[in-house]
């Protein structure tokens, strides 16, 4: 028998869930694009750790990738803001206080990523102008190197930290709703510890160079897949928000027997 909802019976709550759950999925995997092509595919092939003169030759000879990898990580920050309010509207049914808090996190997050991003902008921006290159060599490398490193600490050492924050409270929501596997929310708090072990890494350790969280991201990866699934087959039960009332699902006629 199928338990799922169908257009035919969807409530005004189903229809808004499965919206919510579209909005959240599809933003994640764009994020789950972008996101890496500007880390690794751009940052991580044009600058050198260590070498200013080698970086900045890089970021002189491809101007367009450097800034389309700035561009990229804005739509993703922009991204998480949309993911933050799918999530809250998804969740709160389970504890409104908590959703509120996740969903405060992770624009706490994004803010002090944003403010990370501007190192990035500072630097395209000096590199692409004629008296930037003009500076002598020490100032220039000085300069260039100062914002990166910048960039690197707010990100790595202090966004990422509020992230796991936030990865934590999604994961006890996840593993509090009956809309979701418990397991799940398991896997994404693992996924926040992860973060926050980096986060504290990069700050207490000179020259940390772990990577614990490449290694406990399974979460992130199986929520999106789990939020489209959804989004597709709707959700097996009802969590009321308080501005429904105590809606429930209308009910079915009873089969006529003789």
């Amino acid at each position: 028998m199928n338990t799922h909802p169908t257009p035919a019976t969807s409530t005004p709550v189903e229809t808004s869930q499965r919206k919510m759950a579209w909005v959240a999925g599809l933003s994640l995997i764009l994020m789950g694009v972008l996101g890496p092509f500007a880390l690794f595919g751009v940052l991580q092939n044009l600058l050198v750790p260590a070498n200013a003169s080698a970086t900045i030759d890089n970021i002189v000879a491809s101007p367009g990738l450097f800034r389309s990898g700035v561009a990229a990580l804005l739509i993703v920050i922009m991204l998480d803001v949309v993911v933050a309010w799918a999530l809250y509207v998804l969740l709160k049914p389970v504890n409104r206080t908590l959703a509120l808090l996740m969903a405060w996190l992770r624009l706490g997050y994004a803010a002090i990523f944003a403010a990370a991003l501007t190192n990035l902008l500072d630097v395209a921006q000096l590199l692409d102008a004629s008296e930037g290159l003009t500076l002598p060599n020490e100032q220039l490398h000085a300069h260039v190197m100062t914002s990166l490193s910048t960039f690197h600490i707010g990100f790595e050492g202090i966004a990422l930290a509020i992230f796991g924050l936030h990865l934590f409270a999604l994961g006890y929501l996840v593993f509090k709703s009956t809309n979701f596997p418990r397991f799940l929310g398991a896997l994404v708090a693992v996924a926040g510890a992860g973060y926050l072990f980096d986060s504290f890494g990069t700050i207490l350790v000179p020259d940390y160079a772990w990577t614990v969280s490449a290694y406990t991201f399974l979460g992130e990866v199986l929520l999106i897949f789990w939020l489209l699934r959804r989004a597709v087959k709707g959700f097996p039960t009802e969590e009321i928000p308080a501005e429904y009332g105590s809606q429930t699902r209308p009910a079915q006629p009873s089969p006529i027997t003789n």
